[in-house]
């Protein structure tokens, strides 16, 4: 069954879900580049340098997830999420929060259901190696085993909330942004993807600063792939 779509005004609010571990020094570069209108919901992930309090203060709203994991943040973001459209976004100043007007845009007049960005690096140090070579490994199967012609696995991206809770994740780590996608596919949803400049983060990388923390994420990730595909009536986008 493929996804069905129509087109419909663009959404008044938006929610941006932000897994925020230890991110102080990033934070108020991120929370000024939410577009005005749209909720910030910074996720913390048991921080200990005064994120949550920060992120307070810049008017954000701030949802304590104590179960650590990349997946286990963003998952407690979407269930918090009350807006129609629900993105997601880096809390590390790597991406730029405002790049997401036009996949909200995209997503609001029925041309995606999900949409990615692919990641540019701007300048020496934005990606380490090691990081790109697993992305570039785990893209590769991702479109052996979707047909989807993407390029990256990129955490700056934009769908409807209630088919997103519909998909049933279920991965709490760093396998959370791959599950989504796959089950989307799965779904017959519409999957676009944009590139996006990606710029130098803003701190130490929790999961891909290191091979350790990188292989860690791409066997994560391959588990994700080696599920068996999901009805694709479960995460059908219907209006």
């Amino acid at each position: 069954m493929k996804a069905v779509t129509t087109s419909s005004p663009p959404p008044s609010g938006v929610d941006v879900v932000l897994p925020c571990l230890d991110e102080a020094e990033a934070l108020p570069w991120v929370l000024a580049r939410i577009p005005a209108g749209w909720r910030a919901l910074v996720v913390d992930n048991g921080s200990t340098d005064g994120s949550a309090d920060i992120a307070r203060g810049l008017g954000a709203s701030v949802i304590h997830e104590a179960r650590r994991g990349f997946g286990a943040a963003c998952h407690a973001g979407l269930t918090a999420a009350t807006a129609d459209i629900v993105c997601f976004c880096d809390c590390d100043a790597s991406l730029d929060p405002s790049l997401l007007v036009p996949f909200v845009d995209e997503v609001a007049y029925g041309r995606a259901d999900l949409v990615l960005g692919r990641r540019r690096p701007q300048g020496r140090g934005a990606w380490p190696a090691h990081a790109r070579a697993g992305n570039l490994a785990l893209a590769r199967m991702l479109r052996r085993r979707t047909g989807l012609p993407l390029r990256d696995l990129g955490p700056l991206r934009a769908a409807r909330r209630e088919p997103l809770l519909a998909l049933g994740l279920t991965d709490r780590r760093s396998g959370y942004p791959l599950q989504m996608v796959v089950r989307a596919a799965d779904a017959g949803w519409r999957v676009t993807e944009h590139d996006v400049p990606y710029l130098p983060r803003s701190g130490a990388s929790k999961v891909t600063g290191t091979w350790r923390g990188t292989w860690q994420a791409v066997r994560d990730m391959n588990r994700v792939l080696n599920e068996a595909p999901a009805s694709v009536e479960a995460g059908a986008v219907r209006r």
